[in-house]
C-alpha cells in the first residue's frame, strides 16, 4: 500500500508537470535555504522550484507523459517548473549558477523534448519573446519607412518635374 504522503505528491508534481510549459531539472546540493530562496525568487513567479524525490519525479513524469532522462535523476533534485517564458528563468539560472558554483543544471525539458543542460543554457543565451517582438517591429518599421520612401520618390520626383515645366512655359 503506498504512503499517503507520497500519494499526495506524486499528484502533486503530475499537476505541475501537466501545467508547465518547460521544466528544468538541478542539483542543490551545498546550496544553503537562504540561497535557495534567493534562487526562486529571481526565477519569479511563474517559476515553482521545488526539491523532490527522484523516484517521485519520475513517476510523476511518466504520468504527465513527459520525457525525463533517467540519468538525471541521481543525487539532490530540484525542478523548476516554469510557465510561459522559459528564457527568462534560463537567464535567472545561468546568472545564479555563476554567483553559486554549487548549483548545477541537469537538464529538462520543454516542449515535449528532453533538453540537455548545454541546450538549456542555451535557451538563456536568446532573447526572451518581447525583445524579439520588438526587435522585428522595429526592423518592420525601418523597412515600411524605407518602402514608403522609395514609393513617395517618384510620385514627388513628377510633381517636380510637373513644376519645371510649368516655369518652363512660362
Amino acid at each position: 500500500m503506498a504512503n499517503p504522503k507520497n500519494t499526495a505528491a506524486l499528484q502533486e508534481l503530475k499537476a505541475r508537470f501537466e501545467e508547465a510549459d518547460a521544466t528544468v531539472l538541478t542539483e542543490y546540493r551545498g546550496l544553503s535555504v537562504v540561497e535557495t530562496t534567493e534562487l526562486r525568487r529571481a526565477l519569479g513567479q511563474d517559476v515553482t522550484y521545488s526539491v523532490a524525490k527522484n523516484t517521485l519525479l519520475k513517476l510523476a513524469a511518466k504520468e504527465a507523459g513527459i520525457e525525463i532522462d533517467e540519468s538525471l535523476l541521481t543525487g539532490p533534485t530540484a525542478v523548476a517548473f516554469i510557465k510561459g517564458e522559459a528564457v527568462d528563468a534560463a537567464k535567472a539560472m545561468k546568472a545564479f549558477g555563476k554567483d553559486h558554483e554549487a548549483f548545477v543544471v541537469k537538464g529538462g525539458n520543454m516542449d515535449g523534448a528532453a533538453l540537455s543542460a548545454e541546450q538549456v543554457m542555451a535557451i538563456a543565451d536568446l532573447d526572451n519573446r518581447e525583445t524579439t517582438l520588438a526587435k522585428l517591429a522595429g526592423a518592420l518599421q525601418g523597412s515600411l519607412a524605407k518602402a514608403a520612401g522609395l514609393f513617395n520618390a517618384p510620385a514627388s520626383q513628377v510633381a517636380r518635374l510637373a513644376a519645371a515645366l510649368q516655369e518652363k512655359k512660362d
